[in-house]
């Protein structure tokens, strides 16, 4: 899993909810100068974003960066516009194969600060049925009655 130590700008909650997370990378995000402005003030919403390939890149798709408030509108950004994710070479490569062939999913999980840079979490990710969200609603059911048990203790 990719370490990061900066703030978190964006998170998709939900994404653990829907997929089930293999493996994820970190990659640097093209932006405006109005969208930085706009992350940085926690304008980000990453719900419904994922990636796609196309001719050789990698594009941030679906996520909505509102328009900055103190800018005019002849230079603030589309809100929904498609961004380029900034990766190693054979990074990309070997996610195209991994995507291909296993019929696996990009999604992103977070935004954030580091060193300055708004990066984000690409995962690779397999999508979640039904019966696999109950599991897992069972599990953390069973782990909270574990805690409250041993603070009555």
């Amino acid at each position: 899993m990719a370490e990061h130590g900066g703030k978190v700008l964006a998170d998709n909650r939900q994404a653990r909810h829907y997929f089930e997370i293999l493996e994820t990378y970190e990659a640097g995000i093209e932006l405006t100068g109005t969208e930085v402005k706009s992350i940085r003030a926690g304008k980000a919403n990453l719900r419904d974003a994922f990636a796609r390939f196309r001719n050789g890149e990698l594009l941030l798709m679906n996520m909505h960066v509102s328009p900055h408030q103190n800018t005019t509108q002849a230079f603030n950004h589309d809100p929904l516009r498609n961004r380029k994710l900034l990766m190693h070479r054979q990074e990309i490569r070997k996610l195209v194969g991994k995507v291909e062939q296993k019929g696996l999913t990009l999604v992103i999980l977070k935004l954030y600060l580091k060193n300055g840079w708004i990066k984000a979490d690409v995962a690779l990710a397999k999508g979640k049925k039904l019966h696999d969200k109950r599991d897992d609603l069972k599990q953390k059911q069973a782990k909270r009655e574990i805690e409250r048990a041993m603070k009555v203790r």
